[in-house]
């Protein structure tokens, strides 16, 4: 059913590229008949990749025309502070990465980033009519951004390359976030990944216990400058 929902994901999007209508007989059509009775769950699936990897809403034109449209969602990060690759269209490619690499025990061969990427229409070498030239994005701008690290894998011959978590991946999401995005877009639940889910878990855990930390030396600090004040001020030169 990945297949096919990757294929209706790619249709839609050319049928917005060119500005042509979007029929549900058109779309039964790309789904093939063997599939006609499950077509509603492809069709939400397919909805919910184009929403959250592409920003797009899926509407049907008005009720029972079968007849649907694309619309252009505004960012909802709502937070001012966040870098434009937590953006669209940016964060659409950022996050299915961090997933298949962390899905991948936090380290992805090149070759599975590009067979996932292009079950979306995203192509090595082939300039995307929203994301841009991908390679140069995901190799070069996100590295730079240091939200992905790529490198060659040790003794490669030919050289071969992989993608990681880079440092400000790590510091601005979280596993458990991106487990819950990947289920997302694949219709499951964090817990159907049970060694990646307690993996997340074990990171909250610790994200939680190093956050309770630094409150804590903050808060000792804080009381030490403030005995510290108040001793001064009772006792004046």
């Amino acid at each position: 059913m990945a297949r096919k929902v990757g294929m209706l994901v790619k249709f839609l999007l050319y049928k917005y590229k060119m500005n042509e209508p979007m029929r549900k007989a058109d779309m039964l059509k790309i789904v093939h008949k063997w599939y006609w009775k499950q077509f509603p769950e492809v069709l939400q699936k397919a909805s919910v990749n184009l929403d959250l990897i592409f920003g797009f809403e899926l509407k049907e034109i008005k009720p029972n025309s079968q007849s649907y449209t694309l619309v252009c969602k505004s960012d909802d990060t709502g937070d001012g502070s966040l870098s434009s690759a937590w953006q669209f269209p940016t964060r659409g490619i950022l996050m299915p990465l961090l997933g298949v690499i962390f899905l991948h025990h936090n380290c992805a061969p090149e070759e599975e980033v590009w067979e996932i990427l292009n079950m979306w229409g995203i192509y090595d070498g082939k300039r995307h009519f929203i994301l841009g030239e991908p390679r140069k994005l995901i190799t070069q701008y996100l590295v730079k951004e240091k939200y992905l690290e790529y490198r060659q894998v040790l003794k490669s011959d030919p050289p071969r390359f992989e993608f990681l978590w880079g440092s400000r991946a790590h510091a601005e999401t979280s596993k458990m976030k991106v487990l819950e995005f990947v289920s997302k877009i694949s219709g499951t639940a964090p817990s159907d990944f049970p060694c990646r889910y307690q993996e997340a878990l074990r990171d909250e855990e610790e994200r939680a216990q190093a956050t309770a930390a630094t409150v804590a030396g903050t808060t000792s600090k804080s009381s030490g400058d403030s005995r510290a004040t108040s001793s001064q001020h009772c006792h004046p030169e």
